[in-house]
């Protein structure tokens, strides 16, 4: 006895197996018999699990404790996508670095400041304009259901002093002359409007645009959406712009607590 346990311990190849040796595509066929709930814990157990995900969306990859989380780089648009994982229910948020905003290279109007309040680490910040057009759309194969779209603001510009978040409203003017217009259309026909000023400095606010459903799962959807004030009676700035977030619409509740 003594013999063979001195054998199999000097023979680093006599190793025993365990999930991690399972080849991807065998990972790939158990990921689709379970729910998202299940391939959050799985994912975040098991790294096999997690490649074998990784390599059916083509992604990059990052694991946190409330949310399952995979990120899409597409043409300089960044994305992320994830999995909450009390539901399972799919969330997409898009950075301003993927909005086509009216502007955005010159500084005498915006600035892209980094910021720990953004889930992209950085926001596009105005000071003053005119002209005030946001676009953006986005593309994906969403599962069955209802879901809200909603643009993520803050009036004044945050930071820390000491230790404590402070918000600078030096520039903050215009948004209550004229209500700022939300929009948005799909590749199915559906549209919806919304418009509202914007009055609420210092905290980031989640302003709803609006609803889409989702009824083909097979057929990526295509959602555009827009934020505009185009009034050139006056100007508008102090404005920080974080993303565009599309939730299930069950979480819209949820989100009035950001």
């Amino acid at each position: 006895m003594g013999s063979g346990f001195s054998h199999n311990a000097q023979n680093p190849l006599e190793t025993e197996t365990g999930l991690g040796d399972l080849p991807e595509g065998c990972v790939a066929s158990v990921l689709v018999h379970l729910d998202p709930p299940e391939i959050c814990r799985l994912a975040r157990l098991n790294r096999a699990f997690r490649d074998a995900l990784v390599g059916r969306f083509r992604v990059g990859i990052e694991i946190a404790s409330e949310f399952y989380i995979y990120e899409v780089v597409d043409l300089g648009c960044v994305q992320k996508v994830w999995l909450d994982k009390s539901t399972g229910r799919l969330c997409l948020s898009i950075s301003s670095t993927g909005l086509a905003i009216t502007g955005i290279d010159d500084r005498r109007y915006w600035n892209r400041i980094p910021t720990e309040e953004s889930r992209f680490g950085t926001v596009a910040y105005l000071q003053q304009i005119w002209w005030f057009e946001v676009d953006g759309e986005v593309e994906f194969p969403f599962p069955a259901g209802t879901y809200s779209l909603f643009f993520r603001l803050q009036l004044g510009r945050s930071s820390k002093r000491f230790g404590r978040r402070v918000c600078n409203s030096e520039h903050v003017h215009g948004w209550g002359i004229k209500p700022v217009r939300f929009q948005l259309s799909t590749s199915d026909g559906q549209e919806a409007i919304f418009q509202c000023f914007l009055d609420e400095p210092g905290k980031w606010v989640h302003y709803h645009v609006g609803d889409f459903v989702v009824e083909d799962p097979n057929t990526p959807m295509k959602v555009k959406f827009s934020m505009t004030q185009i009034d050139c009676t006056h100007t508008k700035g102090g404005i920080c712009l974080d993303s565009v977030v599309i939730y299930p619409n069950e979480f819209r509740e949820r989100l009035k607590c950001f």
